[in-house]
């Protein structure tokens, strides 16, 4: 068992440890004191240097130095639970509708868990999470001059739709499809928008200002806040700035009315 300076969070505090990992077992020694196998891990999330990883409801959080923690999730992605395949992958393949331009094809595996789709090869380690997919789509890409059928996986990132593939036998590429749409079905609509919600959210999705929508679509800032209202319960947007409306004050009149005055 090879180990691994790290620190654990424990009761709200970081101390140092050291774990120890193989390919089938982390041990988290104490105050934690636990032998956690690799098949019982059923999420992994990472912020930073920060890994969380989740055994039913226990969350065990690991921080160390970026190489060991490369090394630390390539183990654990490769054990842990979830739907896992042997596949080619591009990610990202297209971002914000331009290709990106050092994208190329690893060899590697998909591995879908709670809430990620984790992509990992040799050099990278790479995360969608559940929650940014926007679609999956089977659709038809050039591979090597070839036609050949993939999985098209488009997926928010950093205010951008960004595009991702994966490719794998067909024996196995339409139950990759399938598995992937049962795994962000939470993403998709139970409710119909109505013709004029269904334009705002065109509108937004293309860039546009609300006080723009307001003048293309000629409708009132309270009409808009309405349908706002509405895609916000549906989580359909978030709120990522609110406009103000202001009226002047008696000091703010009398600060104008001087302003205003010829100067004697």
């Amino acid at each position: 068992m090879n180990t691994i300076p790290v620190k654990l969070e424990v009761g709200g505090k970081w101390i140092s440890a050291k774990i120890g990992i193989d390919e089938t077992t982390i041990h988290l020694p104490e105050p934690i004191n636990t032998q956690i196998l690799l098949k019982s891990i059923d999420d992994v999330q990472q912020r930073k240097n920060i890994i969380t990883i989740s055994v039913g409801e226990q969350d065990y959080k690991i921080a160390t130095v970026p190489k060991a923690l490369v090394v630390l999730k390539r183990v654990i992605l490769m054990g842990c639970s979830g739907y896992r395949l042997v596949a080619y992958f591009m990610s990202p393949a297209i971002r914000g509708g331009v290709m990106v331009n050092d994208a190329e094809w690893e060899k590697g595996a998909i591995n879908v868990l709670k809430t990620g789709i984790w992509f990992v090869s040799q050099n990278n380690q790479i995360c969608i999470p559940v929650a940014d997919v926007s679609a999956i789509e089977l659709t038809k890409r050039d591979v090597q001059g070839t036609d050949k059928e993939v999985v098209k996986i488009d997926h928010v990132e950093t205010g951008d739709v960004s595009t991702s593939f994966v490719l794998c036998p067909p024996t196995t590429l339409q139950v990759l499809y399938n598995y992937l749409t049962d795994a962000t079905k939470e993403n998709s609509m139970d409710e119909e928008l109505d013709p004029l919600s269904g334009q705002v959210a065109m509108l937004v999705y293309s860039g546009m200002d609300t006080h723009s929508i307001e003048g293309m679509l000629e409708k009132s800032q309270s009409e808009i806040d309405m349908i706002y209202t509405r895609m916000l319960e549906l989580g359909l947007v978030e709120v990522v700035q609110t406009r103000r409306e202001v009226k002047l004050t008696t000091k703010g009149v009398r600060f104008v009315t001087e302003a205003v005055k010829p100067p004697v």
